[in-house]
């Protein structure tokens, strides 16, 4: 199934940068805009002590306004000489969704960067308009004079996890949606996988969590944390709505092999208090963590949960700082950290 022409490396590999969409569309956050780009000066600094930062923004007024709010932070890890803004316009933030899928190409001898052009169609066309998102990987390969391969396939960067060693981690309620590529078999897809992120084997989950408007994106559940190393969101409450299908994921993992017949070590990551908002669910889970070079970001809650959530992760990654980054006013656009975030691998 995998193409050796290209590899799509894990997200603790060496990053050149971290890409963010800067937030503009008030619908995402009704009546709770306001806190939330104070929430993206905070991820930008802590980013930016790592890995420089690369910010799409609308237009010059745009880039002045975010300019000023970096001026004025006073957050201690903000390092202004590393974040960079373009002019490359999107109608929503969430650029693990919409932003570059970087990949490598090897090429003979060489090796180069590639952007992959999955289509994006605003989660099943959830959302209009999103045109503007779905030219980000054009606009970013023209900004950086960088090759672009286009697979004819709907995809976003919160639907799959790679563990750069030939596994990539995905749901059935997402990926075999109709709403996203009604015209592609599920063998077709993993063909497709196989070919543009050198993919030897697909481990399906099944369904995602209560309130997330995604149709089930695996950021929010299961996430590989080394290449033989699955932390996965897990619901002990039987009364709690995510319970049944967060029990049958954990179970479908832990019965998972990798292409070499070896099984996976999984590990039980906490779900945070349910949280709501004007009475809806809010797909808040601490599986939607972000990988950088010296720091992985958490998003908390603010519930118990929180400190066992850092705890477990530290473990996993003992030469990174773990960071909680308060989300409960993020997460009320039905995403968080990693929903934001994309990485942009440095070659090797």
């Amino acid at each position: 199934m995998a193409d050796s022409r290209f590899f799509m490396p894990p997200e603790w590999a060496l990053h050149q940068a971290t890409w963010l969409s800067w937030p503009h569309k008030l619908e995402s956050w009704p009546g709770k805009f306001e806190p939330v780009p104070g929430v993206f000066v905070e991820l930008a600094a802590w980013l930016s002590a790592s890995e420089e930062v690369h910010i799409n923004v609308l237009n010059e007024a745009m880039e002045r306004s975010v300019q000023e709010l970096f001026r004025k932070s006073p957050h201690e890890q903000l390092r202004r000489d590393r974040i960079f803004l373009h002019r490359i316009p999107t109608n929503d933030a969430w650029c693990r969704d919409h932003g570059p899928n970087y990949v490598f190409r090897h090429t003979g001898r060489e090796v180069e960067k590639v952007i992959v052009n999955w289509e994006f169609n605003a989660w099943g066309g959830k959302y209009e308009p999103y045109d503007d998102d779905d030219a980000v990987p054009e606009r970013i390969a023209s900004l950086q004079h960088l090759p672009l391969v286009t697979p004819g396939m709907v995809l976003e960067g919160g639907a799959i996890d790679v563990n750069g060693n030939g596994l990539l981690l995905t749901t059935e309620a997402c990926l075999l949606n109709p709403n996203r590529n009604p015209s592609l078999s599920r063998e077709e897809i993993e063909l497709r996988l196989g070919r543009y992120l050198g993919i030897e084997k697909i481990l399906w989950l099944g369904e995602g969590i209560a309130g997330d408007d995604t149709d089930g994106h695996v950021d929010d559940m299961a996430r590989f944390v080394d290449a033989q190393t699955v932390v996965i969101a897990v619901e002990d409450d039987p009364l709690d709505e995510n319970y049944a299908a967060l029990q049958e994921n954990y179970i479908r993992l832990k019965g998972c092999i990798d292409q070499k017949g070896r099984p996976l070590t999984v590990l039980k990551l906490p779900m945070p208090a349910p949280l709501f908002y004007d009475g809806e669910r809010l797909p808040a889970s601490y599986a939607n963590f972000y990988i950088a070079n010296s720091v992985v970001l958490v998003p908390t809650y603010r519930c118990p949960q929180d400190g066992v959530a850092i705890e477990l992760l530290q473990h996993c990654f003992p030469h990174r700082r773990v960071v909680g980054i308060d989300c409960s006013d993020l997460v009320w656009g039905l995403g968080a950290i990693h929903c934001v975030t994309r990485e942009e691998p440095a070659l090797p």
